[in-house]
Formats: C-alpha cells, sequence, structure tokens
C-alpha cells in the first residue's frame, strides 16, 4: 500500500480519499481506523444498524417516497414548520443550489473552513473574498473584523461556519445573531452549523429560529455528520418560507434516497440513545485533546465540533507524517495542507472511543519521536524548516484575495487587521435579491465591539481583466470560468495548465424519538412537548 499512498491523496484535491478506495488499496478489504471523517462513533446504534441489514432488500429495490414526504417527518421531531425546510443529498447538494440561485457576484468566507465554501463559487466563476484566520490568535474568528472585511470588499454574501471546520472554533449565539442582523443589507448571510450539535458551550446555540424570521438567512444542519451515517447523503437547511422554498422547487423529486427515508423514520424511537451518544462525543473531546496535548511540541486548539484541531512540532511535515500513520499503523489522519488558509503543519483528528485514541497517541509517538532516521521530528540542530504544501497557495490568497488580479504600486493599502490587501478589480455592481433598507449601527455590548455600519467602500483601482476570462455581461458565467480575470479553484491549488499569476509558483496537490425525549433543532435541549 505504502507506493500508492501519496498517489491516492493527490488525487483527491481538497478533501481525502474515500475509505472505499483505502479499503481497496489495503488489500485485507478491511479500512484504516478513521479519525479523519467527521463522523458520530456511538450513532446508529447496533439495534438500528440491525434493523436496516433486516430491511435492505426493501430499501435498495423500491423508489423512496417524495422529499416533501421525508422532510414532514423530520419536521415534525424537530419541531421545524415544513415551508421553512429543504433537505438535500448531503451538504454539499444544498450549497452547490446557494450558490446556484443565490450568489450572484461574490462571497466571503473565513479560511481555513470547508472545502466546498471556497471551490464552489469560484468554480462558476464568483469573487470569493477570503478572510485569514490567524494562528496567533487560535483561528477564532473576530465577526467585528470579518463585518469590516465584508463592507471593504463590498461583498453581497457572507458565511460563518460555526463551530468552523478544521479548528472547531465556537461564536456564541448572541454573536452570530448580532452578526446576522449587521449584515441585514446583504442578499444573502449563511450559517453553516453542521457540526453544532456536537457542541456544549450554551444550552441553545443554534440560530435556526431566527433564520426563519429574516429575509437572507439560510442556517445549514447536517444528518449524516450527526448521525454516523456519511454515505447515506443527507442534511437540510432552514429559512424563511420564500428562501427555503426556493432552494426546495429546484431539487430533484427523488434527491433522497430510501436510506435516508428509513432512518428519519426509524429516529422517533431512538432518541434518548441520540443523545447519549452526543454527550459521550464531548466527553471524549475533553480526553482526547488532554492525551494529545501531552505530546511534546503538540498544540491542541479548543474546539466545539467533533473533530481537534492540531500543530505539529515544528520540524514535522504532515504529509509524512500522514503517510506513515497510514501505511506503518494503519491509522488515517486529516493532513490539512491543501485546505486553503492552512498548511501541512496541521492535522484534524476526529474524536474516537478512547481505545482508538490510545492507539492513534502510540502511532503518533513512534512516527514523530521515533529514534534516528524513523522520526519525522528531527534532532536538535538538524533543522527546523517543513515544505508546505499549501505555500503558493497561501501566498496567493495573500496578495490577491483569490481574485487573481494582484495590485498596483497606487492600489489601496490592506484594510485594517485582515492581513489581505483590497482586491484591484472594480467593485461588483450588486444586484440579487431585493434587500431591506442597510442595518443601523448597533451599540456595541460589552465588551464586544460595534459592528461597522454599511458605508461607502474605499476606492478600488480599475485594472482590466485578462482577455480569455472576459465574458459576455448579459450571459452567466460558465461553470469553471473565472469572474473578471481570477481564478478557478484547481488553478488556485496549482492543479491544472495556466500559468499562475507572475512571481507565484503553483503548489502541488498534497496529499429523533417521541417529543419529550427528541433534542431540539440544535440537538442539545429537549423539544416541548
Amino acid at each position: 500500500m505504502a507506493g500508492n499512498v501519496t498517489s491516492l491523496f493527490r488525487g483527491t484535491a481538497a478533501h481525502s480519499p474515500s475509505m472505499a478506495a483505502l479499503t481497496r488499496e489495503g488489500g485485507d478489504g478491511t479500512g484504516p481506523v478513521d479519525f479523519c471523517i467527521p463522523c458520530n462513533p456511538y450513532f446508529p446504534t447496533p439495534a438500528m444498524f440491525e434493523e436496516l441489514a433486516g430491511r435492505l432488500r426493501d430499501i435498495i429495490t423500491y423508489y423512496p417516497s417524495g422529499a416533501d414526504t421525508i422532510t414532514s417527518e423530520l419536521c415534525g421531531l424537530l419541531r421545524l414548520p415544513p415551508q421553512c425546510v429543504a433537505m438535500g443529498n448531503g451538504s454539499t447538494e444544498l450549497i452547490t443550489w446557494i450558490d446556484h440561485l443565490l450568489v450572484r457576484e461574490s462571497l466571503a468566507v473565513p479560511v481555513p473552513t470547508f472545502g466546498r465554501w471556497t471551490d464552489q463559487p469560484m468554480e462558476t466563476g464568483k469573487r470569493v473574498d477570503m478572510f485569514p484566520l490567524q494562528e496567533v490568535s487560535g483561528f477564532a474568528l473576530d465577526l467585528a473584523q470579518y463585518a469590516e472585511f465584508i463592507r471593504s470588499r463590498r461583498t453581497r454574501v457572507a458565511v460563518v461556519c460555526n463551530p468552523n471546520n478544521p479548528d472547531g472554533g465556537y461564536l456564541t449565539r448572541r454573536q452570530v445573531v448580532q452578526f446576522m442582523d449587521a449584515m441585514a443589507d446583504l442578499d444573502l448571510v449563511v450559517i453553516d452549523e453542521s457540526f453544532l450539535e456536537f457542541a456544549d458551550a450554551e444550552a441553545e446555540p443554534s440560530v435556526v429560529q431566527e433564520a426563519m424570521l429574516r429575509p437572507n438567512v439560510i442556517v445549514l444542519r447536517s444528518l449524516g455528520k450527526n448521525f454516523g451515517l456519511h454515505g447515506i447523503r443527507f442534511g437540510y437547511l432552514v429559512a424563511n418560507p420564500a428562501l427555503a422554498g426556493r432552494i426546495r422547487s429546484m431539487l430533484p423529486k427523488w434527491n433522497l434516497n430510501s436510506f435516508a427515508e428509513h432512518v428519519v423514520f426509524m429516529l422517533k424511537e431512538h432518541g434518548t440513545e441520540y443523545a447519549q451518544s452526543l454527550a459521550q462525543v464531548r466527553r471524549d473531546r475533553l480526553e482526547m485533546a488532554s492525551h494529545l496535548s501531552a505530546l511534546p511540541g503538540l498544540t491542541v486548539y479548543p474546539s466545539q465540533g467533533n473533530f481537534l484541531f492540531v500543530r505539529l512540532p515544528v520540524g514535522a511535515e504532515g504529509t509524512v507524517v500522514r503517510d506513515r500513520m497510514l501505511t506503518e499503523h494503519r491509522i488515517l489522519v486529516r493532513e490539512c495542507g491543501n485546505k486553503i488558509g492552512s498548511s501541512s503543519r496541521f492535522l484534524r483528528l476526529v474524536v474516537r472511543p478512547q481505545v482508538d485514541v490510545r492507539r492513534l497517541v502510540s502511532g503518533l509517538e513512534q512516527v514523530l519521536y521515533g529514534s534516528g532516521r524513523g522520526a519525522a521530528v528531527p534532532e536538535p540542530g538538524t533543522g527546523t524548516d517543513y515544505s508546505s504544501g499549501t505555500a503558493a497557495v497561501d501566498r496567493l490568497v495573500s496578495e490577491t484575495n483569490g481574485a487573481g488580479l494582484r495590485l498596483t504600486a497606487a492600489g489601496p493599502a490592506p484594510a485594517a487587521g485582515t492581513g489581505m490587501p483590497l482586491p484591484a478589480a472594480v467593485a461588483p455592481a450588486g444586484g440579487g435579491m431585493p434587500m431591506p433598507a442597510a442595518a443601523q449601527p448597533m451599540p456595541a455590548p460589552t465588551p464586544q465591539p460595534a459592528f461597522p455600519a454599511p458605508v461607502p467602500a474605499p476606492p478600488f483601482v480599475s485594472v482590466p481583466a485578462p482577455a480569455a476570462a472576459a465574458v459576455p455581461a448579459a450571459a452567466p458565467t460558465p461553470p469553471g470560468v473565472p469572474a473578471r480575470g481570477g481564478l478557478t479553484a484547481a488553478q488556485v491549488r496549482g492543479m491544472t495548465a495556466p500559468a499562475p499569476a507572475a512571481g507565484l509558483t503553483p503548489a502541488p496537490a498534497t496529499g429523533w424519538p417521541n417529543a419529550r425525549s427528541w433534542p431540539s433543532a440544535a440537538g442539545t435541549g429537549q423539544a416541548a412537548g
């Protein structure tokens, strides 16, 4: 397997190889211990798996019910109005339709984050304004600075992932609601709560109730991650009836499969077990963080997700650690060098039961600190340099903000607190859905700073777009064609033939029960009886 490990990861762009591919490559029909794919290891219960296995013939033989039927059942469990919900074949399907229908020119997102929030809009020619999360602050997102960044770019759509993937950073419900209010004049605000059910920082962290009352907010929720069933591919969004209905009207008739239907209709009998599984993941997260923090030179960042973001000791190369953990210890870890805004010094490790964590820690000890030439961390005095799988991408983002256009000498100064220069391209004309009047400045709650009010953006320097990227103004930008001289996601990662911006080198690709026991829509409390 060792000879094929690098090629497996190189062919997956912004993600990791599938478990099926790794199992085939292993040769013995079994996959590695999975610390990569972030799903709940305690749900479904063994009894639920036995029930699914017993009904397998019918499940795969017959058509499922329509999405409306499955959505209605889920909404009955979560106490959500069906007209405010759209279920999709995984969050990626919903992100794709959000991009196609509601993102017209530009989207802002903090990085690093889930790759589809950067790649999907770039693949359809949108400008993606990437707000860099700083390692020095533990990758915490300052919403006031992010709002200022959005205003300076005149971005029309904003995304917040809470908790964020891969670092697990968390924002309180109050902070998120204040941000949504401050961004009331944008075309759209998306709050991605795909991992929120694993959070325990506050009793009711979700903003789904507020989203249903606002004209421009969508909350995205996961089912596969929470229920430990990534392979089924199901998730949902919550928004006001007009927004949710617009997405729902575009989805295929049978976009949800029979496995999704059977699981959703099983949930009403298993709410207690589901709540217990979430509580166990939260306990395991604390234990796992404690064990990893004891490894010399390893930094573990605070997380409210079902994963931990760790920085390897100085001198350790993440791709080497990843490959050796897989080939020598049959443990799959997520090396984050192909995440924009991260580098190969970082791993994301999924929370698992303690028996697996002990195996992980033992493997890391051998790979990182093994004697002599077998150690991934060099001996003192031998140098501490390491090669980042995304060094050129980091440089590209910092110099062009993913727009593919470099500032001229007379260009504007970097926006305060953002670490990236303003784009040199002409500001977008805006457009999109009719929005209410811009929100007024809000008084700042102590000690939170006030969000910036909608103000005129700084002057932009007009730079002609390359002729090859020009498209007729009246026509939509075709998929994969960059807007206004920008780069596609593949070009950003250095995986296509076109030459990069001057002076930059392409980065190689590196690797729900009865009402009294079923959790609320946020998965933390109890639904009202």
